[in-house]
């Protein structure tokens, strides 16, 4: 484990949390394993302690990840912003969980930035904003899941990871490592996993409610993107798949649908970089992925206001799909000279 602060600072970020008359967890809007995974096993473990705490994010969270435990307990801010808003103003400590920069809260940045509560921010991606009273930022972890349950054990709350808040981790975990595929070189990840088992997990069972959970319009709207709207550039060791609004309504597409989508063409035999465009209603989201040496995110940040991790990035575009397909076509010949791949 390596946590730049040190172990008196930790513990008193742990007492602020423990004589909070009101904890608020935020995490990200289209909240993914790792956000809500990381956001329960906190909420857990604050209830085993009986400390008063509510878990908010800005959208639905995915159906596949409906099975953690007290999952129906989150607020979702857009469904009722009112009383969101009003239980979020109770609070008077919050933990900012799985994100670096207020913008990825939507609707509740706002809210959040003004707020007069301590804010405690607990993440893992590069170039976190300073909005927040502490900042607890490890870039080397896979997972904010990780980076908790470390957290865990210096505040000496091993005791409190029943199966429920260990399958909680162990979410976070494989999800944000794509079952380990990346971010996930460091042996102390597996010695974590190989805890988490120790407390209970049920590894493949987790895996199926995760990854063999998904609806028929989900596996047809797959189809659809490998064989109709996935690209390859073998000169560029590169493949994209572009979704339109037309493409999901179609298939009845609901948040989380296209979990994974952007991996696919990472097994075509000498592949090294993919992205996925998704045409939202008022930008072109986009995932990156990429293995070995190829920074996706510097990809992403240059290009398309992005950024993340090396080999998982994101970023969005304001052009219409079609043109963010042809931007990202354009620059790639620059982008792989300069790296000289």
């Amino acid at each position: 484990m390596n946590i730049k602060q040190t172990h008196k600072e930790l513990t008193e970020i742990r007492d602020i949390i423990l004589n909070a008359n009101h904890v608020g967890i935020i995490t990200h809007k289209n909240p993914d394993g790792d956000a809500l995974g990381s956001s329960m096993a906190m909420y857990l473990s604050l209830k085993k302690q009986n400390i008063k705490v509510d878990v908010f994010t800005p959208n639905k969270y995915p159906d596949f990840l409906s099975w953690i435990k007290d999952g129906d307990e989150i607020i979702v801010a857009d469904k009722n912003k009112a009383s969101a808003l009003k239980k979020l103003e109770a609070c008077d400590v919050l933990l900012l969980q799985d994100f670096n920069a207020l913008n990825r809260i939507d609707m509740l940045a706002e809210p959040v930035k003004t707020h007069n509560a301590t804010k405690i921010l607990i993440d893992h991606h590069p170039h976190p904003e300073n909005h927040f009273d502490y900042s607890i930022s490890e870039t080397g972890m896979s997972s904010t899941a990780e980076l908790i349950y470390h957290l865990f054990r210096v505040w000496e709350w091993d005791h409190l990871i029943d199966r429920d808040i260990a399958e909680a981790f162990y979410c976070g975990i494989l999800t944000d490592t794509g079952c380990f595929n990346y971010n996930s070189s460091d042996p102390k990840i597996f010695e974590v996993v190989a805890d988490l088992l120790k407390k209970g997990v049920r590894k493949d069972h987790v895996y199926a409610l995760i990854y063999n959970n998904y609806s028929f319009d989900r596996i047809k709207l797959l189809g659809l993107a490998l064989n109709e709207r996935m690209h390859y550039f073998p000169e560029h060791k590169t493949a994209y798949i572009a979704l339109s609004k037309a493409d999901m309504k179609a298939f009845n597409y609901k948040s989380g649908d296209t979990e994974g989508f952007v991996n696919y063409p990472l097994s075509i035999k000498g592949t090294i970089f993919t992205a996925l465009f998704l045409e939202k209603a008022s930008e072109v989201k986009i995932s990156f992925r990429s293995i070995g040496d190829f920074p996706a995110n510097e990809f992403a940040a240059k290009y398309f206001n992005g950024g993340g991790h090396k080999n998982a990035a994101g970023g969005n575009s304001q052009q219409s799909l079609q043109e963010s397909i042809e931007k990202f076509v354009s620059v790639l010949p620059e982008f792989l000279n300069k790296l000289k791949i």
